[in-house]
């Protein structure tokens, strides 16, 4: 069984088309994927929320919600209020294990950032990686302020002895500023990990089928992809 676990160094900072991305990529390859949120949270009932947009722009693949409260605060935090039962890491062990028996490669995608609570124990996306011996892809942001973030990211992974399969940005700028274009050359050592792709701004908005054919060539090779980070980089400096 192929796991990726999917975070981010924060909100908003794209891991959800990062997410359908590599879901499209591999897709391509000829492999089938599912993907897993375990908590969605800031959705109503009946409104689409991450795990369908994974579904729509990647195609072809499964995807699981476990849980979801209405309010948009962290899922530990949303699930008291709601007084609804949190999840827990053994809960996404479960149903990625169950989806790895049909599947070549289940997606993880987290909520907020890798340290955020699922539940009223403090377990955290961390935990689940750690149970699943999973790595983890980490989602920045372009601009001022993503070193800083990304480094935090990993030295939180490292504590944990948790493999950082690499660092992707989440959203990347159609005029990226001087901030945004030197960070491709920093992120590889404020992460410790290789840069593996950058998405570009309003990827999400596209047609799905120009998605899926599009996909790969914000992606690394390790990522399905054929994204090259020293060809990019020096493009846009």
């Amino acid at each position: 069984m192929a796991v990726i676990v999917v975070t981010g160094t924060g909100t908003e900072v794209g891991k959800t088309v990062v997410t359908a991305a590599v879901a499209a990529a591999f897709r391509a390859h000829g492999l089938s994927v599912a993907v897993v949120k375990p908590a969605q949270t800031g959705i109503a009932v009946g409104e689409d929320g991450d795990v369908a947009e994974v579904v729509r722009l990647g195609g072809d693949v499964v995807g699981v919600e476990l849980a979801r409260f209405p309010e948009p605060l962290a899922p530990a935090t949303a699930a008291r209020r709601a007084q609804m039962a949190a999840v827990r890491p053994a809960d996404v062990v479960e149903a990625v294990e169950k989806l790895g028996a049909e599947h070549d490669l289940v997606l993880v995608e987290g909520a907020g950032g890798l340290l955020v609570r699922l539940d009223e124990d403090g377990a955290t996306l961390a935990d689940v990686a750690r149970l699943l011996a999973a790595p983890v892809l980490v989602v920045v942001a372009a601009g001022l302020g993503t070193l800083n973030t990304t480094a935090l990211t990993a030295e939180a992974l490292c504590a944990r002895e948790l493999e950082q399969l690499g660092v992707i940005v989440g959203s990347w700028p159609d005029e990226p500023d001087l901030a945004a274009r030197c960070n491709l050359a920093d992120l590889p050592e404020a992460a410790g990990a290789p840069l593996l792709g950058a998405v570009p701004e309003g990827a999400g908005a596209l047609a799905p089928a120009d998605f899926r054919a599009r996909a790969g060539s914000w992606l690394a090779p390790r990522l399905g992809g054929v994204w090259d980070a020293e060809a990019f980089t020096a493009a846009v400096r």
